[in-house]
C-alpha cells in the first residue's frame, strides 16, 4: 500500500512537472518576442514611432482581420461547438467590470478609467500567441471566438461606460461593426456556418498572411510599453491585479456550471488571466478619459501578466 501511494504521489509530482515546463515553453517566447520590441524601441528612440506606424497600420487593418477570417472559415472552426465557450468570454468580460465597479468606488477611482480596461483584456495581441503555442493551431478558433466575445462587449457595453455623463454625440454602438477585425469576424462566421470551401491556394496564402501578425503583434506590443510611464502607480498595481483576479473568479464559477471540453478549459482559464489591453489606453486617449491613468493600468498590468498568466494555465491545463 506504501508502494502504491509513493507511486502514485511521483506521478502526480511529474505530471505537475509537466504542467509547468509546458507553461514556462508557452510563456517564455512571448516575453522574448515583446523585450526584442521593447529593446528596439529603447535603441531607436523617437524614430520608432514612425517607423511602426506603417507596420501597426497594415497589422491591425490587414493582418489581423486576416488571421481572424481564416480561424473562423477554416474547416476546423465550430459555431456551435464554441458556443458554450463565447457565452464563457462574455459572462467573463462583463462578470469582471462588476466585480471591479465597487473596487473603483472604494478607491476614488472615476470607474470611466477603472472599468472598462478590466472588461477589455489583451485577448488579441497577447491572447491569441498565447493560444497557439499552448494548444497548437488547433486552438486558435477558439482563442478567436473568445476575442470576438470580448470585443462585443467592449464596443458595445465598455464604451458606454466611458460615455457615461459626456455632453455631446456619443458613439453608435453599432459602430464599431465597421470596423476590418469585425468584418472579417463577420464573414468568417458567415463561410463557417454556410460551409463554403475557398480555394486551397487563395485560402493558404491568406492564412499565411494572417498569421504573420502574431509574432508582429507581440513586437509592437513590446514597442508600445516605451510610451508608457508609471506616474500613476497606485491605480496601476491595483488594475493589474483586479484585471485578472476578477476574471480567474468569474472563470472559476463558470467552470462549475458549464460544460467545457478539457482544451476549452484551458482557452477559458487563459482568457480569463490576461492583462489589459494596450488598445484600452488608445481609446482613453481619444475620449481623454485620464489616459495616463490607464497607461499605467495597461503598463503594470501586462508586467504582471507573468505571474497571472502561468496560474490561468495551470489552472486551465491541470486536469478537470
Amino acid at each position: 500500500m506504501i508502494h502504491g501511494v509513493e507511486s502514485g504521489s511521483l506521478q502526480k509530482e511529474d505530471t505537475q512537472m509537466e504542467v509547468l515546463e509546458t507553461i514556462a515553453g508557452i510563456i517564455l517566447p512571448v516575453f522574448i518576442i515583446i523585450g526584442v520590441g521593447y529593446g528596439y524601441a529603447r535603441w531607436r528612440g523617437s524614430a520608432v514611432k514612425s517607423e511602426m506606424a506603417a507596420v501597426n497600420t497594415v497589422s491591425i487593418g490587414v493582418l489581423c482581420p486576416l488571421l481572424v477570417f481564416t480561424a473562423l472559415a477554416g474547416k476546423d472552426f465550430d459555431l456551435a461547438g464554441n458556443g458554450t465557450l463565447i457565452l464563457a468570454g462574455i459572462l467573463i468580460s462583463l462578470g469582471s467590470g462588476l466585480l471591479a465597479w465597487p473596487v473603483a468606488r472604494w478607491f476614488g477611482y472615476d470607474v470611466r478609467t477603472f472599468v472598462p480596461p478590466m472588461m477589455y483584456n489583451n485577448c488579441g495581441n497577447m491572447g491569441l500567441p498565447l493560444a497557439v503555442l499552448a494548444l497548437g493551431a488547433a486552438g486558435l478558433p477558439s482563442a478567436v471566438a473568445l476575442f470576438m466575445a470580448c470585443n462585443l462587449v467592449y464596443f458595445s457595453v465598455g464604451i458606454k461606460i466611458i460615455e457615461i455623463g459626456r455632453h455631446g454625440a456619443h458613439t453608435s454602438s453599432l459602430k464599431f461593426l465597421a470596423s476590418p477585425m469585425m468584418i472579417a469576424m463577420m464573414l468568417g462566421v458567415a463561410v463557417s456556418v454556410s460551409r463554403v470551401a475557398l480555394p486551397v491556394p487563395l485560402f493558404s496564402a491568406l492564412k499565411m498572411l494572417g498569421e504573420a501578425c502574431i509574432p508582429i503583434m507581440l513586437f509592437a506590443l513590446g514597442v508600445r510599453m516605451l510610451d508608457i510611464s508609471l506616474k500613476n502607480w497606485h491605480i496601476g498595481l491595483v488594475g493589474a491585479i483586479v484585471c485578472p483576479v476578477a476574471g480567474l473568479t468569474v472563470a472559476w464559477t463558470l467552470d462549475q456550471v458549464l460544460t467545457l471540453t478539457q482544451a476549452q478549459r484551458g482557452q477559458m482559464y487563459l482568457f480569463a488571466a490576461l492583462p489589459p489591453a494596450v488598445f484600452c489606453f488608445m481609446v482613453a486617449e481619444q475620449y481623454k478619459q485620464e489616459p495616463d491613468k490607464v497607461a499605467s493600468i495597461v503598463l503594470l498590468g501586462n508586467l504582471a501578466a507573468l505571474v497571472f498568466v502561468p496560474i490561468g494555465l495551470w489552472m486551465g491545463l491541470r486536469p478537470a
